[in-house]
């Protein structure tokens, strides 16, 4: 029997603004806490904006454009996993989940996050709900743009308000050249929402947990926040 389950809510947008360049999951960010999860006995329910098949970032797969530390062999495992992939190509949709039992949220990134998970209303009803009910909520790279409309139940307060948070950084953001293409800077919004953003060296693992709220800097940051995650999860159990 599992020891719990874990809602994951990925992007289905899958290009950069109106593209037509591709874009979507980046899929190490889902891949290395989705076996950290199954492999310590905790199941997975892999769900999306608008359900059906996640896009992956074309960048994120092996044989792309040399990445500076390489592709994680977490994302191999997962596209040659018959089951993962099959859960991946039929993600269920959001609002036909969202309702079921789940002890934590995990909001993975890629660009296409930018552009539909602040946009959608199920997904902050669900953050919030969550953080409320002191369940961890967790989202890595540009997956904490799900926070972004998210408020504490009851008030305008942004749930992300006076919370130690990180993400996608601006000069991360430079460095890949889209930060004249995304809707927004992460790093300022979350500033501008009254989180007390901090943020480690480029493209390397920085994540924080405050309370129920865990976060992560970039893709390299998958396995910290996995293990964030984990220690949370345990904790309630």
């Amino acid at each position: 029997m599992a020891k719990g389950q874990v809602l994951v809510v990925a992007t289905s947008h899958g290009l950069l603004g109106d593209g037509p360049e591709r874009t979507g999951l980046w899929l190490e960010e889902l891949a290395v806490p989705y076996y950290a999860l199954l492999d310590a006995g905790f199941e997975v329910l892999l769900a999306s904006t608008a359900g059906g098949e996640i896009p992956f970032d074309p960048r994120s797969l092996p044989g792309a454009s040399p990445e500076p530390n390489g592709i994680h062999g977490a994302v191999g495992r997962f596209l040659a996993d018959e089951g993962a992939m099959a859960l991946a190509r039929a993600s269920s949709g959001l609002e036909d989940v969202a309702e079921q039992p789940h002890d934590a949220v995990f909001l993975p990134g890629g660009h296409g996050t930018m552009w539909d998970l602040p946009a959608s209303r199920p997904l902050a009803t669900l953050v919030g709900h969550a953080m409320e009910a002191g369940k961890p909520v967790a989202a890595l790279c540009h997956g904490p743009a799900g926070l972004v409309a998210a408020h504490r139940k009851g008030t305008s307060a942004p749930v992300v308000e006076g919370r130690r948070v990180t993400g996608f950084s601006n000069r991360e953001e430079a460095a890949t050249g889209l930060s004249e293409t995304v809707p927004f800077l992460l790093e300022d919004r979350l500033r501008s929402l009254g989180a007390h953003y901090e943020s480690g060296p480029d493209f390397t693992g920085f994540a924080l947990r405050d309370g129920n709220l865990i976060t992560g800097q970039n893709p390299q940051s998958s396995a910290l926040v996995a293990q964030h995650l984990l220690a949370a999860l345990e904790e309630r159990h």
